[in-house]
């Protein structure tokens, strides 16, 4: 037993950088791929909050295992040593931190503005849709102070994103459960207004950050609050179409449960990999 604990040991471990995912839904691909090469299924880790895969296995093996992986699409680079986390990131591009201006000044802005909107027009969801925007603005601005910070500091950066994150899926669940015993019907007009200016905005703020998207790692959180703003804003305004077909306030406040539920299991994959990578790195 012994001895088999000591040649498990001897395996060298191998990182990459992954360009090009941004969920758990990718890292679990990724990982599958790896393990469709003949690898033990804890012999590689793909972490979503700083988009490094560590593979445990014999050099020799890392050709077979490469060519399995990089038939997911993703982008695969070798990391040599900690400082190579750093060389040829997105960061040392001027423009990158403008992209990120462009993100945090927009969601916040109309964060706030929306918010205003969702009290006028009595919607949960609206309510919720702008606590999304503007928790996206304060991950990013977050995101901008973690440029250029090593691995260990990134993740660290990382899991207060996933606290944050989980933070307003709980608000957004406890408030949207007391209006539920007392439902308005909202003005569900001006509910389908909001969404999709929502939903501009929402492409308008990730386009700057396209060219960028394979250079970061800790865009990981960028982008799942991307996503998950894109979700919400075509479910405000779906939500918007059945209370007026239906003439009840449930679709709004259904609509804002589910923007809390992908609040939860966003924050609940950042922490988990952030104190992985934590745990790695001490």
């Amino acid at each position: 037993m012994a001895n088999a604990e000591s040649a498990i040991a001897d395996i060298p471990s191998f990182r990459y950088r992954v360009s090009g995912m941004d969920c758990a839904k990718d890292a679990a691909q990724i990982e599958r791929a790896a393990q469709s090469a003949g690898i033990a299924p804890d012999a590689v880790k793909v972490s979503t909050a700083t988009h490094i895969m560590t593979l445990t296995a014999p050099e020799a093996r890392l050709p077979e295992i490469e060519k399995a992986v990089e038939t997911t699409g993703y982008g695969f680079d070798r990391i040599e040593s900690d400082e190579d986390i750093q060389q040829g990131a997105a960061h040392q591009d001027p423009g990158y931190r403008r992209a990120l201006w462009i993100v945090v000044i927009l969601n916040v802005g109309y964060g706030v503005l929306e918010m205003i909107g969702g009290f006028i027009a009595g919607s949960q969801a609206v309510k919720a849709d702008a606590l999304d925007f503007i928790g996206d603005g304060a991950i990013t601005f977050l995101g901008l102070l973690a440029i250029g910070w090593s691995l260990a500091w990134r993740a660290r950066s990382a899991l207060i994103q996933g606290i944050f994150l989980g933070l307003l899926g709980l608000g957004v669940f406890g408030t949207t459960i007391i209006r539920a015993f007392e439902p308005t019907t909202p003005d569900a007009t001006l509910m389908g207004i909001l969404g999709l200016i929502a939903l501009v905005i929402n492409v308008i703020s990730v386009l700057p950050l396209l060219r960028y998207r394979k250079g970061d790692a800790n865009m990981r959180a960028v982008w799942l609050f991307s996503r998950n703003d894109a979700i919400g804003n075509a479910a405000v305004v779906i939500a918007a179409g059945l209370v007026v077909w239906l003439g009840s306030a449930w679709p709004d406040l259904i609509v804002a449960v589910g923007i809390a539920g992908l609040f939860l299991h966003s924050s609940w994959a950042i922490i988990r990999d952030a104190r992985a990578d934590l745990k790695a790195v001490a």
